[in-house]
């Protein structure tokens, strides 16, 4: 931890700094920090990726989500504008698809009509609509008021959505990544044994996984609700350790911003 805090320290911007005063002692973020964090939304609600042109991108805006989290700004009302924009995106099966204006310039993982795209993405908004609306309940019980039921009924959509497409020995049809969020997203919305069985799959690629992968499974895991002390989140703590280099970063895609966005990720799983 104590290394991972320096790195993000030495290498992170402003906004790389203030999301690990958040994660370490709750300190909220300054108002500039904020704005820069939140700059650029659609009027509709959703954030365009840098590939989408004016459009706004469900993969863009779940990635926007992931960092104002680490600000503790899922409450705002941009984030809680982006969230219903989510909602109102969903497919009537359960899944999300990108526009499909976006189809000539969206990567692969993006693209419209792709199965595995949509597999992805409703695994991401799922996840974000399940962490946002735990938040919710949590707030609303110390409030005694209640969350918002649009967004979890769009939650409990995309559980089902996903589950219906695992595979018989828990594999799914997509990306490492839609594994370990669609393994939260289950996980929050009760449906422990499918989850627990992705969970099982996941275990068994620890060892080859790239740290950066380690680091956002665990911190998707924990911020949906796993216990600390569970077997999938201690493998991965250990493997975190046993890649950690010397100067308390990791080792991932060529550029330090990456590597500051795995070891934050890393400092979520281990804090």
């Amino acid at each position: 931890m104590d290394g991972a805090i320096g790195f993000v320290v030495a290498h992170g911007d402003t906004v790389d700094r203030a999301r690990l005063s958040w994660l370490r002692t709750g300190a909220p973020p300054q108002p500039d920090v904020l704005a820069s964090a939140e700059i650029g939304q659609a009027p509709d609600g959703g954030w365009p990726a840098f590939w989408a042109g004016e459009v706004a991108s469900v993969d863009a805006t779940c990635f926007r989500l992931a960092e104002l989290d680490d600000l503790g700004a899922l409450g705002r009302p941009p984030a809680r504008k982006a969230l219903d924009w989510l909602v109102s995106r969903q497919r009537p099966d359960g899944s999300w698809e990108e526009d499909e204006s976006l189809a000539a310039e969206a990567p692969e993982w993006a693209r419209p009509g792709d199965p595995e795209a949509t597999y992805y993405l409703t695994a991401n908004a799922g996840y974000w609509l399940s962490v946002a609306d735990a938040d919710t309940a949590a707030a609303g019980a110390a409030a005694h008021t209640a969350g918002d039921p649009a967004h979890r009924d769009a939650a409990q959509a995309a559980a089902r959505y996903l589950a219906a497409q695992m595979r018989p020995d828990g594999t799914w049809p997509s990306y490492l990544l839609a594994g370990w969020l669609a393994a939260a997203t289950l996980y929050r919305q009760t449906m422990f044994y499918e989850s627990a069985r992705m969970q099982g799959v996941l275990n068994d690629r620890l060892t080859t996984m790239a740290p950066g992968d380690v680091a956002q499974l665990a911190a998707a895991l924990r911020r949906a609700g796993l216990a600390d002390e569970d077997w999938l989140l201690v493998n991965a703590r250990r493997r975190l350790t046993a890649t950690q280099r010397s100067d308390g970063g990791w080792d991932g895609d060529p550029g330090d911003s990456f590597e500051v966005h795995v070891a934050l990720a890393a400092i979520r799983a281990c804090r």
